[in-house]
């Protein structure tokens, strides 16, 4: 009985004491768990100037919002260390008896990155620092370090594989413990290394032998001193403009209609302002563009020539930024505007005033665009683009965008002639919509999954009224298209992604022309539907020595059942490493498109827009077809770039209308192919400072048309030799850039100098020698820019700039064909490049 009761007492007693263990345990959990009391620093401030008999001098906005926690030290040196490393100001000791504060612009920052799966460090990350140029990797045990660093800037932390990690630089003030950071592993497709700086800042080479820019880190280059995006493209070799613009880029050979252009995945049938002499995206709001010559992605469908792919901004921004600038041509406004925690809009708007104001700059653009033309006594031109991006977090694993822009331009004139009482009225407008959205979700961890779709739609209407009123000609080229796409990503090991996708795209195109006296009316108008499927393996060895992608598309091409087609399309890009910065490329593709743009000299929209879109029916116009490969070496080091491609291309379907023939044969309606044989050569020698580069690209590009005599000829945009030595270097806030750009000329088709007329026919023609034997003379131009960024405060830069285009004022002959008179004389035409084109602008960041 006695040990029994003695038991049950020990027993009480040991839970008396594990429940009085638990309180105390209970109470230091409560005690260490409670919230520090934080203090605004101006009150700390004014009881350490009581308690240790100190004066603090400060201005009252650098201090008065800064709360900070308690200090828990009885060393006022200590205290004031603690307060520095907390808030970034510095405080520094006059005397034994009085210290100043000021805010700091700049700070020290340090970190690690880790994997938060593994809870590895991760070495090898890149750190960039936005607004400066600061960047940099992690070390072999995931820390990083920098001094001098915008106070106010942001810092974008990625790495291969992993989710890219975007957050503010005063997170990161280096104390005497630096901030972890944790990355999310990514199952996206496997990511591209790229080089950093290629040509300028802001240009890059990806592994897959892209090209990508990003206009919000772009340096300078010769006549560029605003990244236009389609006016730097044409830096990179083998892409060029046989006429000096912007919306017919020639990539390898090919004319501007077989080029893909997307804006955030949507499909763009207009893409420049002022007939082509201005870019229509705004670079502001362009956070990158691709640059895809060859071995395009499976998951890209039509653009038998090449790829552009512009997309806007792709992650929430954590700060409101935006800007706004003129220049001798328009002005523009855009901002990046976060909208809670999950979202966010980006707005971006841009108008010329070219219809109220002259600039020398309109006028050398005016003289081009319509030289050739009708348009004598223009009234009113103008032009404008408006574009918008909503992006919504649903959840960490799902986010939602939707884009829309809309641009336009717009020319009225009048003309007065002797005869007439009334003068001839003309306008043509030149109007772009396009709306689209994108849903992006992260499944498991080896599942992702991109949904798509977009509406786009172009119109080109043009009107004339002359004959004193009483004759009206109107002329209309629409274009309507709809798309659906679904790509998923499975990701087979760390280094292995399968991607799976399908695709389907309606496109309608309608062609009118009527006019009343004599009476004529044309509508001609059809749809296409293509079901898509596609897949591609992205791989890449342990040590990336190897990376490649193999794949393949099957389209479906379906026109109102004219005409049904199968068409299978393989692709591969792979990537090796020979040794040490030195690798080599194999790229090939086969593509297919049922969209292009004719060229008609006869009815045409006033002499300017000569180009209307058409579709493929399979018969006077087949699906155009291509297949290209290609071989490049490369070496590259952090000062030196040299790289040389070989490539192969056939073009099958195209028809004359699609060329712009200018002779004998502009009218014949035949059907031929055209294959370009070819090699790019580029060397770029760099440094923080200065980047200086001689770029050579040769083509041999000739037709084949099986009727025509001879069947085979030089291509309209054979252009042999093409020779450009460029550079840039900055001194502090100062970039400057000179280049000088050389090509052959490109042929042309003269009338016979023996007899150059046929009278024996009505109407009487003009006699031609064989197609294309002739060559213009060689185009020389060199250009020139200058920019200067001016620091206002911590959040706002002003960018001065200027640019000369062709400073030499050398008119090159850009194309030369010919017109028979009433009186069966032969005129002469020419068109000229652009003379001494100075612009300027001014231009607000913040």
């Amino acid at each position: 009985m006695g040990t029994k009761c003695c038991s049950m007492q020990k027993k009480h007693l040991n839970t008396l004491i594990g429940f009085m263990f638990l309180l105390v345990i209970g109470g230091n959990i409560y005690a260490q768990s409670e919230p520090k009391t934080t203090l605004l620093l101006r009150n700390v401030l004014t009881e350490l100037e009581k308690t240790y008999n100190v004066k603090f001098s400060f201005a009252d906005g650098d201090v008065n919002a800064i709360q900070v926690s308690k200090p828990n030290s009885d060393s006022l040196e200590v205290i004031l260390k603690e307060l520095s490393e907390a808030t970034g100001i510095t405080i520094k000791k006059l005397n034994d008896r009085y210290y100043t504060l000021t805010k700091a612009t700049t700070i020290s920052i340090c970190g690690f990155v880790f994997d938060n799966f593994e809870e590895n460090t991760i070495p090898g990350a890149t750190i960039e620092i936005y607004d400066s140029e600061i960047s940099g990797i992690t070390t072999e045990n995931g820390s990083f370090s920098f001094d001098n660093v915008p106070i106010n800037s942001l810092i974008h932390i990625k790495h291969l594989g992993y989710k890219p990690i975007f957050m503010k630089a005063k997170e990161f003030i280096k104390t005497s413990k630096c901030k972890t950071v944790a990355m999310a592993l990514s199952y996206q497709e496997l990511e591209e290394v790229i080089v950093t700086q290629f040509l300028t800042t802001g240009l890059n080479k990806l592994n897959n032998a892209s090209f990508e820019l990003n206009p919000s880190k772009f340096g300078i280059l010769p006549g560029v001193s605003e990244p236009d995006i389609l006016q730097t493209v044409q830096a990179l070799p083998g892409i060029k403009s046989v006429d000096e613009t912007v919306s017919d880029i020639n990539i390898r050979g090919g004319t501007n209609d077989q080029n893909l252009i997307l804006w955030d995945g949507i499909k763009m049938y207009q893409t420049g302002h002022f007939f082509g002499l201005i870019s229509a995206f705004n670079p502001y709001v362009t956070e990158n563009v691709s640059i895809i010559k060859n071995g395009t992605s499976a998951k890209y469908g039509g653009g038998v020539s090449g790829t552009l792919s512009m997309k806007s901004m792709e992650e929430l921004p954590l700060t409101f930024s935006g800007g706004a600038g003129v220049n001798l041509i328009s002005g523009d406004i855009f901002g990046e505007i976060p909208i809670g925690e999950k979202s966010a809009i980006q707005v971006s708007a841009r108008r010329s005033y070219t219809d109220f104001l002259n600039t020398p700059t309109y006028t050398t653009f005016s003289e081009k665009a319509f030289q050739d033309s009708e348009v004598d006594n223009q009234s009113e031109f103008y032009f404008y683009d408006f574009s918008t991006k909503f992006i919504h977090e649903i959840n960490p694993d799902h986010k939602l965008s939707t884009s829309m822009i809309t641009m336009s331009n717009n020319l009225n004139y009048f003309e007065t002639t002797d005869e007439a009482t009334a003068p001839d009225r003309s306008n043509l407008n030149q109007d772009n919509f396009s709306i689209g959205g994108q849903l992006q979700s992260e499944w498991t961890n080896k599942i992702t999954s991109v949904l798509s779709a977009y509406y786009t739609q172009y119109d080109l209407d043009a009107l004339t009224i002359s004959n004193n009123d009483a004759q009206r000609l109107t002329q209309n080229n629409l274009v309507k298209e709809s798309n659906l796409k679904l790509a998923t990503t499975y990701k087979l090991r760390d280094n292995l992604n399968w991607t799976n996708g399908y695709e389907f795209t309606e496109t309608g195109i309608e062609n009118t022309t009527n006019l009343n006296q004599p009476p004529f009316a044309s509508n001609i108008k059809g749809v296409i539907r293509q079901h898509a499927l596609f897949s591609e393996i992205q791989y890449a060895s342990e040590n990336d020595k190897l990376q490649g992608t193999i794949g393949g598309r099957i389209n479906y091409y379906e026109n109102l059942n004219t005409f049904k087609e199968y068409i299978f399309e393989p692709r591969i890009n792979i990537s090796y490493e020979l040794m040490p910065n030195f690798k080599t490329e194999i790229l090939g593709e086969y593509k297919s498109q049922v969209t292009n743009q004719i060229i008609d000299l006869e009815q045409n929209f006033l002499g300017i827009e000569k180009r209307r879109w058409i579709l493929s029916d399979g018969k006077d116009l087949p699906i155009t077809k291509s297949k290209q490969g290609s071989i490049g070496f490369n070496y590259d080091t952090n000062t030196l770039y040299i790289g040389i491609d070989g490539f192969y291309k056939e073009v099958n379907g195209i028809n004359v209308y699609t060329q712009g023939f200018q002779n004998q044969n502009q009218f014949d309606g035949e059907i031929g192919s055209y294959v370009v044989k070819g090699a790019e050569f580029l060397i770029n020698t760099k440094n923080n400072d200065y980047s200086a580069w001689l770029s050579y690209t040769f083509n041999k590009n000739d037709y084949t048309f099986d009727i025509l005599t001879p069947t085979t000829f030089p291509n309209n945009l054979d252009v042999r030799h093409s020779l450009t030595v460029a550079g840039n270097y900055t001194i502090g806030n100062l970039k400057l850039g000179v280049g000088l750009n050389y090509k052959s000329g490109k042929p042309f088709t003269q009338p016979d100098e023996n007899d150059p007329v046929d009278e024996t026919v009505f109407p009487s023609q003009i006699n031609y020698e064989e197609p294309n034997s002739s060559r213009l003379p060689e185009y020389f131009r060199a250009d020139a820019s200058a920019n200067y960024t001016l620091k206002i405060n911590d959040t706002v830069n002003a960018i001065l700039g200027a640019s000369v285009l062709n400073f030499t004022n050398r008119r090159n002959t850009l194309n030369t064909y010919y017109r028979l008179q009433d009186d069966n004389t032969i005129e002469t035409i020419e068109r000229l490049s652009l003379g001494i084109t100075p612009n300027a602008s001014v231009r607000i960041r913040f």
